[in-house]
């Protein structure tokens, strides 16, 4: 087979370099893609946010069988749409599903409409109302950006000052662009320890009928050390979650996963893809944070190298409704990924800083923001490269890759050092 991935991040690499492991697959290519990519996959320079850019090319080359559309931007605006009517095969949920990520309002009402468990929350597109509310509210509370915005339209306020100063930013400033003109405003869920740590990501598996868990990862959003500073898209990843339980997964499974799925259909919204859950542990069992309509950037760096079933047998499987027949097998012990950024993410950034990589021993390398220039490998993003590595436990694959990272370096590179301490305690 002749497989496209769509996408240019460190999703994307991952997606590829489980692909490549596949023997059923014969040639991977990647739209627009990396450095990373480059080096198993052919780049192709397409706009993926044209949808009849990605027409014109995928009638234009048939011999690739299939298409995987991986972030959020193409997914909610139909590129899986566009491509299955010209006939061409894809792994991603159509347009009409993919709003469960595309709008923060229709997937907190819909989550209410079917008591799905999450924070209480209400919507608004008057920035007066707005105020009212979180005065009415008290802090802390939580702002979310209606639409897309990188993964980082959500801001955590502690204080009604930053609340008020939050809004402003959002609705009046439009720090997130369009993706404020609406406000979900919710709940500050607090974790069952009141403490960091109460996270986890959970993506599944779906073909609208049958869903199937990945293992489970967590996420560390904020910038700095300790859960300190702005949230980014992601600076670290690991898995397996330390406080996940057969009884929570049963939970999730039986309040939260099959619900979804069913009230999906129920809206005429089958999802078929990769289901994100992001969940909280509170004191009153799992809640829903958010759900995303592909694979998390950076959770896939670390679910998907654990994988031992063929990547494409699963996708396929998805793509044809036969989910509930295949087997999906998973490594034992834990995968971390620390990522390295460029000097003033998340905010402002230089892009052309060369990279000096060194011995990284058994670590894998993901490619985010990479180009060639002049012949030499240089940063082009604000998430630069993931550091990968494996162990029996997360203490031995994070001691793996900060020896990695100890060996990586261009100016003003920036990385977390605690990418799985604060979970130790389970």
């Amino acid at each position: 087979m002749q497989v496209l991935v769509i996408g240019n991040g460190g999703r994307e690499h991952a997606i590829l370099q489980a692909l490549k492991k596949s023997k059923r697959v014969e040639k991977l290519y990647c739209m627009k893609g990396n450095a990373g990519t480059a080096e198993i996959a052919e780049n192709v320079n397409v706009d993926y946010m044209d949808a009849e850019a990605v027409k014109q090319f995928a009638l234009a080359n048939p011999q690739i069988d299939y298409y995987v559309v991986a972030p959020d931007d193409p997914l909610a605006i139909g590129i899986v749409d566009e491509l299955q009517s010209i006939g061409k095969r894809c792994f991603g949920p159509e347009k009409k599903a993919a709003i469960i990520e595309a709008s923060k309002a229709f997937a907190k009402q819909f989550m209410h409409k079917y008591n799905i468990p999450t924070a209480k929350s209400a919507t608004f597109e008057d920035y007066g109302e707005a105020l009212e509310y979180i005065r009415k509210e008290g802090a802390p509370i939580v702002l979310k950006a209606d639409g897309l915005a990188l993964g980082k339209g959500v801001l955590v306020c502690e204080t009604l000052k930053q609340a008020e100063e939050g809004l402003k930013d959002i609705m009046l400033n439009k720090s997130f662009g369009s993706a404020g003109n609406k406000i979900v405003i919710e709940e500050c869920m607090k974790g069952l320890k009141y403490t960091p740590g109460e996270e986890v990501s959970v993506l599944a598996f779906t073909d609208g009928k049958t869903i199937k868990p990945m293992i489970t990862s967590c996420d560390h959003k904020r910038s700095g050390d300790g859960d300190k500073g702005l949230n980014t898209g992601g600076m670290g990843t690991f898995s397996p979650c330390p406080f996940w339980t057969k009884e929570l997964e049963k939970q999730v499974m039986d309040e939260i996963m099959i619900p979804t799925v069913k009230a999906m259909n129920a809206e005429g919204r089958t999802f078929k893809g990769c289901l994100y859950f992001g969940l909280m542990r509170t004191d009153k069992g799992m809640k829903v944070v958010e759900y995303n309509s592909r694979f998390g950037d950076p959770e896939t760096q670390v679910v998907l190298p654990m994988l031992k079933t063929d990547l494409m047998d699963v996708f396929e499987a998805v793509t044809d409704g036969r989910l509930a027949d295949i087997d999906i097998e998973w490594e034992e012990g834990a995968c971390v990924c620390v990522v390295l950024a460029s000097g003033g993410y998340p905010v402002s950034y230089v892009k052309g800083k060369e990279i000096s990589i060194g011995d990284i021993g058994d670590c894998t390398l993901v490619h985010a923001g990479t180009a060639i220039k002049d012949g030499k490998l240089v940063t082009n993003g604000g998430r630069v490269l993931g550091v990968v590595a494996k162990g029996a436990d997360v203490e031995e694959a994070r001691k793996k890759a900060y020896a990695a990272v100890n060996n990586i370096s261009w100016e003003g590179m920036q990385y977390r050092k605690d990418i799985g301490i604060k979970y130790r305690e389970g």
